[in-house]
């Protein structure tokens, strides 16, 4: 069992599929290691990098290099000329087919930048990208790694739903905080660990949900408030480590490739239980949220409710609910404002 698909000791049998994969701004900081680990799954067959031709590497070049692993995987490539070609007009031939399309596209959060300032420049790139994922291949499910995620997905989600297309299909990637909590949860107790985490994917809006893991729980409840803190503000710590070249990329690659092997395990007809960021219901006034998502054939299959919380993530929860609030809202009012091109 590879420890990428945490959640393989659930099914019985291993997925076995020849998936057709995109990775757009695969030639990246996080799209290139995602690019390496999609490529090495055995569930992909087929593999596909577009990037913009400012890109820091070619795309032809990261392809050509991936292309030289062992196993099935197929690898082409696909060059955008910057505020010259639209995905939607020369894309389509790479995309048809496509079973999962994923997004570690977008300018990356500066130190001190206001998530805010990103949402109309990261809301327009994801839209080339998802207008044409709905043009050409409007089956596939599409994993969103554009910031800020708490309203570029509902943004985009809501066009994906003007084209009448099924929101099941829209996920926000919110793995990576989950990825962290249990890692930190491990740390600190030497035992690995599941820990949900629910809201949002920025800031206050990232609850980890401590109580609900075995080895989260046998955390002394005084030290929970700084762990929680720290999971909020994990990506401070690289962004300053990285002193202005960069964000978290490695860890959020292999947090995109994790959810990315859930998504398709699901559609070889192995169901897998990952957190994701998506249109939900389970939380009263917040029409996107992120909580344990079931991804089955088709995509999503079942967004499961939170579950018991402790005092300090009910407090927690109600004190983050009015900010992912806000945030949502600016998602569904560029979404008002904007639609795909046909």
């Amino acid at each position: 069992l590879s420890t990428m698909s945490c959640f393989s000791f659930l099914s019985a049998k291993a997925p076995s599929g020849d998936f057709k994969v995109c990775v757009v701004g695969g030639a990246g900081g996080i799209g290139q290691p995602l690019s390496l680990l999609m490529a090495t799954s055995p569930l992909v067959k087929e593999l596909v990098i577009i990037d913009l031709n400012v890109a820091m590497v070619p795309a032809g070049g990261v392809a050509a290099d991936l292309s030289h692993l062992e196993g099935k995987c197929k690898v082409s490539s696909k060059t955008l000329v910057l505020n010259e070609d639209k995905a939607i007009d020369v894309a389509g031939d790479v995309l048809k087919g496509c079973h999962l399309v994923l997004v570690p596209a977008g300018v990356p959060r500066k130190p001190g930048q206001d998530r805010k300032d990103l949402l109309t420049i990261n809301a327009n790139i994801a839209k080339g990208t998802v207008e044409a994922v709905a043009k050409h291949c409007p089956e596939a499910v599409v994993g969103l790694i554009v910031n800020p995620v708490n309203s570029v997905v509902p943004a985009m989600c809501e066009l994906w739903k003007k084209k009448g297309l099924d929101p099941k299909k829209i996920v926000g990637i919110s793995t990576l905080d989950v990825v962290r909590a249990n890692k930190f949860v491990q740390e600190i107790t030497g035992k690995p660990a599941q820990v949900p985490v629910i809201g949002g994917h920025a800031g206050k809006t990232i609850l980890p949900l401590f109580s609900q893991d075995a080895a989260g729980k046998s955390i002394p409840a005084d030290q929970i408030p700084a762990l929680d803190a720290r999971v909020q503000d994990a990506g401070t710590e690289v962004v300053k480590q990285k002193n202005g070249k960069g964000s978290a990329t490695l860890s959020m690659a292999y947090a995109g490739a994790r959810l990315g092997k859930a998504v398709l395990s699901g559609l070889a007809g192995v169901p897998v239980v990952e957190c994701a960021y998506v249109e939900s219901s389970v939380q009263p006034g917040l029409s996107y949220f992120a909580s344990k998502v079931t991804f089955g054939k088709g995509g999503i299959v079942k967004v499961q409710p939170i579950g018991r919380l402790s005092a300090h993530e009910q407090k927690r929860l109600e004190e983050m609910t009015p900010i992912l609030k806000e945030e949502i809202d600016a998602g569904l009012e560029y979404a008002a404002c904007n639609s795909f091109e046909e």
